[in-house]
C-alpha cells in the first residue's frame, strides 16, 4: 500500500467515524427516544429503547467497519502519523452540525478548524 492510498485509508476511516458520530447522535434524537426522555424513563429502558433504534444500530455498524479499518491502517503506518487524522472527526462533525443541524459555527470553532486542519496538514507531510 503507497503512501497516498495509506492516506486516504485514513481519511475514510475518519469519516466512517464521524458519519457513525451523526448517526448515534440522530437516532438518539429521534421522536420516540426523546419522547421517553420526557418521561424520566430509567437508564435501562433508554438504553435498550436508544440500542434498538434503527439509526443507533447503523452507528454502531458505522464503528465496527471503522475499527476493523483502523487496524488495517495501524498495521501500515506509525501511529504518530495516523493518530492524528482522528482530529479531523472534530472538523467533520464541526460542519455537520453546522450545515445539516444548524447549530452556530463561531469564528472561535473555525479557528480550531483551520488549527486542526494545518496540523494534519503538517504532519501528513513529514
Amino acid at each position: 500500500m503507497n503512501r497516498t492510498q495509506l492516506i486516504c485509508l485514513t481519511l475514510f476511516c475518519v469519516f466512517l467515524s464521524s458519519s457513525a458520530q451523526i448517526a448515534l447522535k440522530r437516532g438518539v434524537s429521534s421522536g420516540p427516544i426523546q419522547a421517553l426522555l420526557k418521561t424520566r424513563a430509567a437508564a435501562p429502558e433508554f438504553i435498550l429503547h436508544a440500542a434498538l433504534a434503527p439509526l443507533v444500530i447503523l452507528g454502531l455498524a458505522l464503528y465496527a467497519i471503522s475499527t476493523l479499518l483502523w487496524l488495517l491502517v495501524l498495521a501500515k503506518a506509525d501511529v504518530s502519523f495516523a493518530y492524528p487524522f482522528v482530529s479531523l472527526g472534530f472538523v467533520v462533525i464541526a460542519l455537520y452540525a453546522h450545515f445539516a443541524m444548524t447549530e452556530p459555527l463561531s469564528t472561535l470553532k473555525m479557528g480550531g478548524i483551520a488549527l486542526i486542519t494545518a496540523g494534519v496538514f503538517c504532519l501528513a507531510r513529514s
